[in-house]
């Protein structure tokens, strides 16, 4: 049975100014969330993990997991264009005894049939052959550009059972996600929302939760909708997560995210992001701030992340 369910966030990577990955502060950072009763999607598309090596990624897991952040709720992003990366990654994360792993599709080549991408998944199942391994598919066309279509999704349920376990749907197409809630979720395959923007629809419609960007500096009013979703506010909570995603989305995401936790920690180097990403300028953050004070935004005992 799957247990990975509610708000997950792809974990933010901490960077010193040379852009080594600051283990200590990754380390902070998760148990703060998991504090909050937030999952850890590390190496996600928010933890800059394509910009990120294997030996790097595997390194940061084992440190966390030495620092005694719990494995059970750890989502790991082990997707790679590389075959044998994405094998060695999703073999790592299983023996660790993390609770599922995050996958992109191989995306570098565009226009590939749902057959390759099959070979892909089956490859890396079978490759890794444990019955602890839970994939959760992860579907974000919009950056990607190799979708996760339907078709191959039910496919890969009859052939792996369980072990497909589900998907975070980063289409931002609300008609896909209703589309897999009402195919698979049924079936005991979890669909997550990719942005808390759909949290509320999804848990109407039977879903699992979310896996957000903004879980990183927002997770108490998320993890309160997911657990106070059949409330008569329910409305109202979903409009205040709204705003504040929206004074977010007036920048480049990953930046402005770890701009905030700069602010609000008082450590400056949160801003440091790896090429070819780049920090937000003065003028932005002043912009960012002004906009997140407006939305009543906030993070409690921030100062345990500088």
């Amino acid at each position: 049975m799957n247990t990975l369910k509610g708000i997950f966030s792809p974990v933010l990577t901490p960077f010193n100014e040379d852009y080594s990955p600051d283990a200590d502060r990754l380390v902070r950072h998760c148990r703060w969330l998991v504090d909050q009763d937030v999952g850890l999607a590390v190496f996600g598309t928010n933890s800059e993990a394509n910009s990120l090596g294997v030996q790097e990624k595997r390194a940061l897991l084992d440190a966390l997991l030495q620092a005694g952040i719990p494995a059970s709720r750890m989502m790991p992003g082990t997707g790679s264009c590389a075959l044998p990366e994405a094998i060695e990654m999703t073999r790592h994360a299983v023996q660790a005894g993390c609770g599922g792993v995050l996958m992109l599709p191989p995306f570098y080549y565009k226009g590939v049939s749902d057959e390759g991408i099959y070979r892909y998944f089956a490859s890396v199942v079978e490759a890794v052959a444990d019955s602890r391994l839970r994939v959760y598919l992860y579907h974000i066309p919009p950056v990607s550009q190799v979708p996760i279509s339907l078709g191959l999704i039910e496919r890969l349920l009859k052939a792996y059972p369980g072990t497909i376990a589900g998907v975070k749907d980063s289409s931002g197409n609300w008609e896909n996600t209703a589309a897999m809630l009402r195919e698979f979720q049924p079936h005991g395959f979890d669909v997550f929302a990719g942005s808390e923007n759909f949290l509320l629809a999804t848990m109407r419609g039977g879903g699992a939760g979310c896996i957000t960007a903004t879980g990183n500096v927002n997770p108490g009013p998320i993890v309160q909708l997911y657990k106070t979703w059949q409330h008569a506010n329910a409305d109202e909570q979903q409009q205040g997560l709204d705003a504040t995603r929206a004074a977010f989305a007036q920048f480049t995401l990953i930046p402005a995210m770890k701009a905030a936790i700069a602010w609000k920690s008082g450590r400056e180097d949160w801003t440091v992001v790896r090429p070819p990403l780049v920090e937000l300028t003065a003028e932005q953050r002043q912009k960012l701030q002004a906009s997140l004070d407006q939305a009543g935004f906030d993070m409690p005992k921030a100062a345990s992340l500088g």
